[in-house]
């Protein structure tokens, strides 16, 4: 099978599971066959990475790409994806809306081929349609449960984003017209001729086009001070639908910020470029902490440790070379599972409890054992504790910016961020396991949690800790090609 099939098979595995949905009107059949099509998305996902080069392979008339990069983005979607419509069976049947379920397996479906778009696309403008309809398609999602909060957030999140993707088309036009100093008033656009026109083009618009993408794409994945869609939409859409916003969609617009940034280093612009996104990658993780410190609600904790996770990956993709550039993918896959885990463990308590308020989720050890040892396992995973994938991912980082005196007070930030975000998170878990419940657990009816919304937390915990004891030397190897692919940054 020629990897060109593979890429449209990966493609109509959601398309498949878009029209059953809609055509069968079940329930119960569109859950099926939308776990089926997610199922087939990542056994395709993992045979494209184990196909994809350095160097990109075109095909479709050069608007499709596949390279070892995007293959990579691709394959930590169809992870989350597929553990997101495991745990969506148990969870939106809690919801009792059958009648509207065929719908929204229809969106979610529609949303995951909508990512797996993006890092498909070989032209920076179709990249961009790519990025916009995630957010049109997304929308839906979040208002999904049509109450008055998640309606509020579902447009603040479209308005927000809408606005902060303008100014990445307008940074993307402005790459193409730093482009015609080079290559005449008509070329065509890819990824490739804006590399190779780079080294003769004004560095001045070169640098205002990365910073529009930046500013543009840094919305769409949460940097901070661009990041105020991001609480309000992961908190209110319904659990599976969070995870596929943080653990999926953010890291398909951060490849966007990432290829540009190949662009910005063949200019010569690359080190100031760098220097920004360090920059706010930094401040997004200081607003990740600060109001971790200080939240109260259970999926908002959950949100703002998204925007500081993309803060870490952010540094690591700034600091460049080997360790910073290894160190951010490996975090990607860590953190599209931690965050996955840590969804389906709010959502299964925010069920139990009734509430979205940390004050009042009690008891949780004595009420649902199996959980709660899961989701506590995910909390320590996700504050970068070992011995869990993500510690090593951010403790790569951290030397891949120790390496660079030019960088240490973004090293020295991250760690003492870090610190407090570890001491902030605990506590809101020792709020929710150790203190006394108003009530006794076992009165009244308790939520029996179903086998649907365990499983997929045992899928993302069991990868995450074998990851935290064990980096595989293949994955090393694969993210020396990308680094040595994306050139750049510091060796």
């Amino acid at each position: 099978m020629t990897t060109g099939t593979l890429i449209v098979l990966l493609l109509l595995c959601p398309v498949v599971a878009v029209v059953g949905s809609l055509a069968g009107r079940s329930a119960r059949f569109a859950e099926a066959i939308n776990l089926f099509g997610s199922l087939g998305s990542f056994g395709l996902a993992i045979a494209l990475v184990c196909r994809a080069t350095p160097a990109p392979v075109i095909y479709g008339r050069s608007y499709i790409a596949l390279d070892a990069l995007g293959a990579w983005v691709i394959l930590c979607a169809a992870l989350v994806y597929m553990l997101s419509s495991i745990y969506a069976i148990g969870y939106m049947r809690m919801l009792g809306e059958d009648e509207r379920l065929p719908s929204f397996y229809a969106l979610f479906a529609g949303f995951a081929l909508t990512i797996f778009v993006g890092p498909l696309m070989n032209n920076p403008g179709l990249y961009w349609i790519a990025i916009e309809l995630t957010t049109l398609v997304s929308t839906f999602l979040v208002a999904f449960e049509h109450e008055a909060s998640s309606i509020e957030a579902a447009w603040k999140y479209i308005v927000i984003v809408s606005a902060g993707i303008s100014l990445a088309l307008l940074g993307t036009v402005l790459f193409y017209w730093a482009g015609t100093f080079v290559n005449g008033p008509v070329y065509e656009l890819t990824w490739a001729s804006l590399v190779t026109a780079a080294p003769r083009a004004s560095q001045s618009i070169i640098l205002l086009s990365f910073l529009l993408v930046l500013v543009g794409y840094g919305t769409k994945i949460g940097l901070a001070p661009m990041h105020t869609w991001l609480p309000d939409a992961h908190s209110e859409s319904p659990a599976p639908v969070s995870a596929l916003l943080s653990g999926a969609l953010l890291n398909t617009a951060m490849l966007g910020v990432i290829r540009f940034l190949r662009v910005a280093d063949a200019a010569q612009v690359g080190g100031v470029c760098r220097v920004v996104m360090a920059a706010l990658g930094l401040l997004s993780i200081l607003v990740g902490a600060l109001f971790i410190v200080r939240q109260r609600g259970i999926k908002r904790l959950m949100a703002y440790s998204s925007v500081e996770h993309m803060g870490v990956m952010a540094l690591g993709f700034g600091f460049g070379g080997l360790l910073g550039t290894a160190g951010a993918l490996y975090h990607m896959l860590n953190h599209s599972l931690n965050k996955s885990l840590m969804f389906f463990g709010a959502g299964n308590a925010m069920r139990a409890y009734q509430t979205k308020d940390i004050r009042n989720i009690r008891g949780i050890w004595l009420r649902f054992p199996a959980q709660a040892a899961l989701w506590l396992a995910g909390a320590a995973a996700i504050t970068g504790a070992p011995p869990f994938g993500l510690f090593q991912s951010e403790l790569t980082i951290l030397r891949a910016g120790i390496g660079q005196p030019s960088f240490a007070w973004a090293v020295y930030g991250m760690a003492f961020l870090l610190i407090v975000i570890f001491i902030a998170f605990i506590n809101h878990f020792r709020v929710m396991y150790l203190e006394p419940a108003a009530s006794d657990p076992g009165e009244g009816h308790a939520l029996a949690l179903s086998a649907w919304c365990i499983a997929p937390m045992w899928l993302a915990l069991l990868p995450l800790l074998l990851f935290g004891l064990w980096w595989p030397d293949v994955f090393w190897s694969y993210f020396r090609a990308i680094a040595q692919a994306l050139g750049g940054g510091a060796s």
